[in-house]
């Protein structure tokens, strides 16, 4: 029972935290020291894929409409705005790429319970947000060259306790970019990373699973997935309202307090 318990509060954190700028796989962390998951790493990393595949999965639910008309755009084969935009979603995932690519072990040791990493970053993450909320309002749309900056911005977001949207949405804003449009982008851009590398892990066989998994696995994604659904419809509406500050103010304390907990000074 308490092993159902801590997947399904494992798949409600990574659906709350993937949308909100607060860094899911920073909560992710310092939800498995707390709950002290001590589970292979294989096993844990199998739990952290099923998580992202169900907010991914809530993402094109979200956004469906967007997709479909994307979709549509592509099969007319001719340079209209959604063969722009599927372009630009690729330029905005060739960085992130790269450094998965060629930086994967570098990465892979990062997510072993790093709390002091966690706790600075989500720090670097608040200031993020702070500087966002103060930027000025426009109804600029996303260019090849912010796609690529919002891109370099995802890959950076690798790291835990780097709030991926916080870091895309933020880094748009900051670029003049209008809010709304902001958000869609930043949501829609991960999806195929999401994908792709969930294929590769399923591909190089490195997932460990059991049979006594499947009701955990399938409890933590039912979670992600229908608290996906809720926040990233309610992030949208954050950004496009200016109020990013309570989650910097948010980032603030948890980061602190993340980094008096690595070092042991909670008793």
């Amino acid at each position: 029972m308490y092993e159902l318990l801590k997947a399904i509060v494992l798949g409600v954190v990574q659906g709350l935290t993937e949308f909100l700028p607060v860094s899911s796989s920073g909560h992710l962390e310092l939800a498995k020291f707390f709950l002290q998951d001590d589970s292979l790493a294989e096993e844990s990393m199998l739990m952290t894929v099923v998580l992202h595949a169900a907010t991914a999965l809530s993402t094109i639910v979200i956004f469906r409409k967007d997709i479909a008309e994307i979709f549509r755009g592509l099969f007319q084969f001719k340079m209209n705005e959604d063969w722009h935009f599927a372009l630009k979603i690729i330029v905005s995932m060739i960085p992130a790429a790269i450094v998965g690519i060629v930086f994967e072990e570098q990465i892979e040791q990062l997510f072993s319970q790093n709390i002091l990493l966690v706790g600075v970053m989500l720090l670097v993450t608040g200031a993020l947000l702070f500087l966002a909320d103060r930027a000025k309002r426009t109804d600029k749309n996303v260019s090849y060259n912010n796609a690529l900056l919002i891109g370099i911005a995802q890959a950076i977001a690798i790291l835990p306790g780097i709030s991926r949207s916080g870091a895309t949405i933020s880094t748009a804003v900051l670029l003049n970019i209008d809010r709304e449009k902001a958000a869609r982008f930043s949501f829609l851009m991960v999806v195929p990373l999401i994908f792709g590398k969930m294929a590769k892990d399923i591909l190089s066989g490195d997932l460990s699973q059991s049979t006594d998994d499947f009701t955990l696995l399938a409890a933590g994604f039912a979670a992600a997935f229908l608290t996906g659904l809720v926040a990233c419809t309610w992030m949208i509406q954050l950004v496009k309202s200016s109020k990013l500050t309570y989650f910097s103010i948010y980032c603030f304390i948890v980061g602190i307090l993340a980094i008096v907990g690595s070092l042991g000074l909670f008793g």
